[in-house]
């Protein structure tokens, strides 16, 4: 089993350690409601350096990366990110990731944990171009700070003004007397930011991060907190709501394909199936009976199994359970009325609109919808 460089801090602040995608991460510190709430109200830090980092340079870097992704990455500037996917012939998702372009032909791809490998053997079985590729997971680190009191906290840490910093915009600076990568970005719905940096310096950069937030109540998250943050917000997680057997159409992903672009690897299976149209469909699920609908478990309607949940969980900011889960497109209707079965007992859902979770909405307004 794999560690990550903060493990050893993990151990000290008490953390719940688990196995996750080979590595042993924390589950939680202080409890997954209380870092829920920290990460709405303040700020939360979580270490996420079993994330993968892919990167592909060369002259020819972007060409790779445009006929393995879906969404264009032509147009991007040095510094910016953007969310995209990685396909089969299928128009089955292999992987969700996000590309950085960290310089004029060099590409940084943040995978996800479980599918480095995978990730890292696709690129090179389809590299038909003169680029290199290379998996620098274990020589990096990434630590994650959301929340509204995020870039209070990381401003006074950093060299440069993080303030001015874009959404999916990132920009080299010093943490103390270290070098990183500072993105606005994250996995919760608030506003934060993700440090890339050398594994041997991410206890120095933690440390430091966690003095300057002390007054302001930063709080360290563990992969409970994160699972729950996300979901609260409707992003997918590749093995639940996308996987191989899912394309980007059934996800309502398209946002993110782009066709215009020419060739990439799946790209008429998508096509192919957003002509014909979702064969099941990704809705969100709300009961305010006092059981969680989970993975794995049956959408029934009049009796008949309609579809299943791909995520579920007791959300602390809205009070009640929610879901994820395909179902056939004639109830996917906001406010259509379903049951799943969890272990033998009905509980009754309703489809509502996602995400569930809106930063700036109160949460009342959002539980009366």
């Amino acid at each position: 089993m794999k560690r990550t460089t903060l493990y050893d801090t993990h151990v000290r602040l008490t953390a719940k350690i688990v196995s996750f995608a080979g590595w042993d991460m924390p589950l939680y510190y202080t409890g997954i409601v209380h870092e829920v709430e920290a990460v709405r109200t303040a700020a939360g830090i979580f270490d996420v350096s079993h994330m993968g980092e892919l990167f592909v340079s060369g002259t020819e870097a972007l060409a790779l990366v445009q006929g393995l992704t879906t969404n264009d990455s032509s147009c991007m500037e040095i510094g910016e990110a953007q969310y995209t996917l990685l396909c089969d012939d299928n128009g089955g998702v292999i992987d969700d990731l996000i590309v950085y372009r960290t310089d004029e032909t060099e590409y940084m791809l943040v995978v996800n944990a479980s599918n480095v490998d995978a990730d890292y053997e696709w690129l090179q079985q389809h590299n038909q171009t003169s680029a290199v590729c290379d998996n620098r997971t274990e020589a990096m680190a990434i630590i994650a700070v959301q929340g509204p009191k995020s870039q209070e906290i990381l401003q006074q840490t950093a060299n440069t003004n993080i303030g001015d910093l874009r959404r999916m915009r990132s920009v080299i600076a010093r943490i103390g007397d270290a070098s990183c990568r500072v993105a606005r970005s994250g996995y919760t719905g608030e506003d934060g930011f993700e440090l890339f940096c050398r594994a041997e310096d991410s206890v120095r950069i933690w440390d430091r991060i966690m003095m300057a937030g002390e007054s302001s109540g930063i709080t360290p998250c563990g992969l409970g907190a994160r699972d729950v943050l996300r979901l609260e917000v409707g992003y997918p997680l590749h093995g639940n709501e996308i996987t191989r057997e899912t394309t980007p159409v059934d996800a309502h992903l398209m946002w993110v394909v782009k066709p215009d672009k020419g060739d990439f690897i799946g790209r008429e299976a998508i096509l192919n199936a957003k002509a014909s149209g979702p064969k099941h469909a990704l809705v969100g699920l709300s009961t305010n009976e006092r059981a969680i609908p989970r993975h794995g478990q049956t959408v029934i309607v009049a009796g008949r199994a309609i579809g299943s949940v791909t995520s579920g969980t007791f959300s602390p900011t809205l009070g009640r359970a929610i879901a994820l889960a395909y179902v056939e497109p004639p109830y996917a209707e906001i406010g259509s009325k379903v049951d799943v079965d969890i272990r033998g007992r009905s509980c009754a859902c309703e489809v509502v609109k996602t995400p569930f979770y809106r930063p700036g909405i109160p949460t009342q307004a959002i539980a009366n919808k």
